[in-house]
């Protein structure tokens, strides 16, 4: 009986899922704790979003080609759930660009990552979110975060609540 066909992997989200690695081992051992693909209520993803010690959230919007990188629009939306926003890259990806005005370098880092580890390139401004904010998006990352370590717990809860 012949067996089917292996249903190729995209080499793009390989490449983000190893990035995202490498950027969450770097926030650990700053004890900044992320969550991956978190919902935002903008209706956006955000590709890492988390906490540090002092309760800053962080956003970290991840590009693995030069064709996302400079065809994202909607990337300023994450700016308004979080204090500081970083761009994390994968090594081979030209970072010029990211010094242009438009993708306002005076505001966002950088950070270079592969699949083991990562290295912040510029740091990112810490724009203070309003506290009612903070507390709202903090208290929706805790729960999202909660959520999915009961469904691994128990997957037969993972629908609920959504």
């Amino acid at each position: 009986m012949p067996q089917p066909a292996a249903i190729p992997a995209d080499p793009d989200l390989k490449a983000a899922q190893a990035v995202a690695r490498g950027i969450c081992r770097l926030f650990a051992r700053n004890d900044i704790w992320c969550l991956p693909e978190m919902p935002l209520r903008s209706s956006r993803r955000a590709d890492l979003m988390g906490i540090d010690a002092k309760g800053h959230l962080v956003i970290v919007e991840i590009k693995v080609s030069r064709a996302d990188l400079l065809g994202d629009g909607k990337w300023t939306d994450y700016l308004d759930h979080c204090d500081r926003f970083y761009w994390g890259l994968a090594p081979h990806l030209d970072r010029a660009c990211l010094e242009d005005p438009g993708f306002l370098p005076d505001r966002c880092g950088l950070i270079v990552a592969d699949g083991y580890d990562a290295e912040i390139l510029r740091p990112a401004v810490t724009v203070p979110l309003a506290a009612a904010r903070r507390k709202a998006e903090t208290e929706r990352l805790a729960r999202a975060a909660l959520r999915r370590q009961q469904a691994l717990i128990d997957p037969k809860l993972s629908g609920w609540g959504n």
